[in-house]
């Protein structure tokens, strides 16, 4: 017999640490090869955590709610076909010489180690904790930290910001107390300190807490206004061919493809397709550099079924016919429901696009989805009235429209980019070919 450790496996650049929601298998239980075995979540996604090996779960090492950092061990496997002396690590004795030497340095430079929770309840995960010691910050500073987590954890990017800006909070008053000292003839006048306002709570008023999800698609909302400088441009696209092409053609495309065509990949296609005509939309700022994106990877803001939006992202999408962006949309919408992405299908979006039409709207003005600069939006189509030209004149007839608003960031797009997009987008669109294939 052996053991294995079932470790917290990297869920992609950004993604340090997860929460464990639920253990799908028990101690004593058996496990299959990539049989899920944990559930967690993760600041991205909620997703499962499969086995590499065969065996005997025999010891569960975090419980529901703890905070795992990535590559900690949070379960023992027992396994059979090898003595417990076969079992090998991937390591090298010089990697574990270094190691050692790392761990023992650490060891005398770290003071007092921070506890897993401080003595007014506050959870503390082992990165967090990990970056305290390193960064000499105290238990009763971690106290002070409010966490954006959940239930009010402090997480990665809590204590690395808190970290920074006590750094440059330790510059500004050294430089204030220089420049600014007061005279002994002076008097000192206190400033009044701005407050927040308290919301009133009255009989019969219903607190309800945000959902974990939901507290971190504020914060990104809120960040992404603060940092980019939004712009919007609206135009009015006529879909009408469109709207009779797939009326033609959407049986036949189910039988030969066993999906539905709906607008969305239909449009969803179009927009990569411009996006490659505009590469300067398809950028990301890193302080003051661009970064001109080499792949185009569409995002698709889903809606779930408990209010919160999650953005799947479709890779290369410039690069899929109509019927493969169909598929991608099609499954990705799906699992999105279902709560059934990857860590990884919900990264390395380029540009983003929200069907704000789906639920009724003519247009909205969306948020930016950090660090694209630009995100469109989708408003629902409509019969309406409009002016058709032709050789012997002008009429009024009956149309299908849409409009479409494009929101982006000034600082690097200018008002003649977004607006070259979108028209060049309706160009496309209401080119549409009635006699096309697909």
């Amino acid at each position: 017999m052996a053991i294995f450790e079932l470790k917290l496996p990297k869920m992609g650049e950004s993604v340090a640490e997860a929460t464990i929601t639920s253990w799908l298998k028990e101690v004593g239980d058996m496990i299959e090869l990539d049989e899920a075995v944990v559930e967690i979540a993760t600041d991205k996604v909620d997703s499962e955590v499969p086995s590499e090996v065969e065996g005997k779960l025999i010891e569960i090492l975090f419980q529901q709610d703890e905070v795992v950092a990535v590559g900690e061990t949070i379960a023992i496997i027992e396994i059979e076909g090898k003595d417990a002396e076969e079992v090998k690590t991937d390591a090298s004795p010089n990697e574990v010489k270094e190691v050692e030497a790392i761990i023992e340095k650490a060891s005398e430079v770290v003071a007092a180690p921070i506890s897993k929770t401080s003595d007014s309840g506050k959870f503390y995960s082992p990165l967090v904790r990990n970056i305290a010691q390193t960064e000499n910050v105290s238990m009763q500073e971690l106290e002070t930290i409010s966490g954006t987590g959940k239930d009010g954890r402090v997480t990665k990017d809590d204590i690395l910001s808190y970290i920074e800006n006590k750094g440059t909070s330790i510059e500004k008053e050294e430089t204030l107390v220089k420049v600014n000292a007061p005279k002994a003839s002076e008097k000192i006048e206190a400033k009044p300190v701005s407050k927040v306002t308290p919301v009133a709570v009255n009989d019969g008023d219903e607190i309800i807490e945000m959902s974990r999800m939901g507290k971190l698609i504020a914060k990104h909302m809120v960040d992404s206004v603060q940092t980019s400088a939004h712009v919007q441009s609206f135009i009015e696209i006529d879909v009408t061919n469109i709207v009779k092409w797939r009326t033609k053609v959407k049986d036949a495309f189910f039988q030969r493809e066993k999906e539905k065509l709906t607008f969305t990949p239909i449009l969803m296609h179009a927009i990569a397709s411009t996006i490659k005509k505009y590469p300067m939309i398809n950028i990301a700022l890193n302080g003051d550099t661009i970064i001109k994106k080499k792949n185009i990877n569409l995002g698709m803001a889903a809606a779930l079924p408990d209010g919160n939006l999650i953005v799947p992202v479709i890779k290369n999408a410039d690069q899929l016919n109509l019927v493969g962006m169909t598929k991608a949309v099609n499954d990705l919408a799906t699992r999105a429901r279902g709560n059934a992405l990857k860590p990884d299908e919900i990264q390395g979006g380029t540009y983003t696009v929200t069907n704000v039409g789906s639920f009724g709207s003519v247009m909205g003005t969306p948020i930016i989805n950090q660090p694209q600069v630009a995100i469109l939006a989708l408003g629902a189509i409509r019969k309406v009235p409009a002016v058709i030209e032709t050789p012997d004149g002008d009429f009024i007839g009956i149309r299908q429209k849409m409009f479409v608003s494009h929101s982006y960031d000034h600082r690097v797009v200018n008002g003649a980019l977004g607006g070259m997009f979108i028209k060049t987008l309706k160009e496309t669109l209401e080119a549409w070919d009635l006699n096309a294939d697909f």
